[in-house]
């Protein structure tokens, strides 16, 4: 997937890719001061779970040179983006009093496996920095530390650990993003050719 570099595209999906951690992170505060079946942490959440959906295109163009990642980011980002979204208006259903699909079965057990492919999404980011030597280093372990972590603090309805999560996710993207602005008009991650480009001291092949 090609953006070219400066349009109006690529500035875009680069803005919510700084944005979208953030509005997740103001979610998970509310859920965390405010309780799991907050209304207002809710809707939040959506926005923020739709913002995620552009995180994982921006991705995507960034493994644009690695067809078999790029394909599995996609796959994997928007179907975990939906099941991100689908929780979101889940809770906005429990906070008017309806059936909480978590607890329910038959065709509501449909969301669980959704949701989870958000994290996946995460590890699978994390694991394709990692082979392509992303920098800051610290970048990819940190992305897949929250991939673990996310269902856990948001399975077991861990505020404090949702938040850190969320603040981890900030730093990521940020550290990616900057990189990638400072290897502006150089081929993206998984260019296949040797000389990869540099994101943040160094990105090598």
């Amino acid at each position: 997937m090609f953006v070219l570099p400066g349009s109006l595209i690529d500035r875009f999906l680069t803005t919510l890719t700084l944005l979208a951690p953030v509005v997740y992170l103001a979610a998970d505060c509310l859920y965390a001061a405010r309780g799991w079946a907050d209304p207002i942490a809710a809707v939040v959440h959506v926005v923020g779970a739709i913002a995620y959906s552009f995180v994982v295109l921006r991705l995507v163009t960034w493994f644009g040179g690695r067809p078999a990642w790029a394909l599995a980011l996609l796959v994997v980002g928007l179907v975990g983006a939906a099941g991100n979204v689908a929780y979101g208006f889940n809770t906005i259903h429990v906070s008017l009093g309806d059936t909480d699909l978590v607890d329910a079965t038959g065709a509501a057990d449909l969301i669980k496996p959704l949701g989870l492919c958000f994290p996946l999404t995460l590890l699978l980011a994390a694991i394709a920095l990692h082979r392509v030597g992303a920098s800051p280093r610290w970048v990819p372990p940190l992305l897949g530390a929250a991939s673990i972590a996310w269902p856990v603090a948001h399975i077991a309805n861990i505020g404090w650990l949702a938040v850190l999560v969320n603040l981890a996710l900030v730093l990521a993207f940020a550290a990616l993003v900057s990189g990638a602005r400072r290897s502006a008009g150089r081929p993206a991650y998984g260019s296949g050719s040797a000389d990869l480009v540099q994101l943040g001291t160094g990105l090598h092949g």
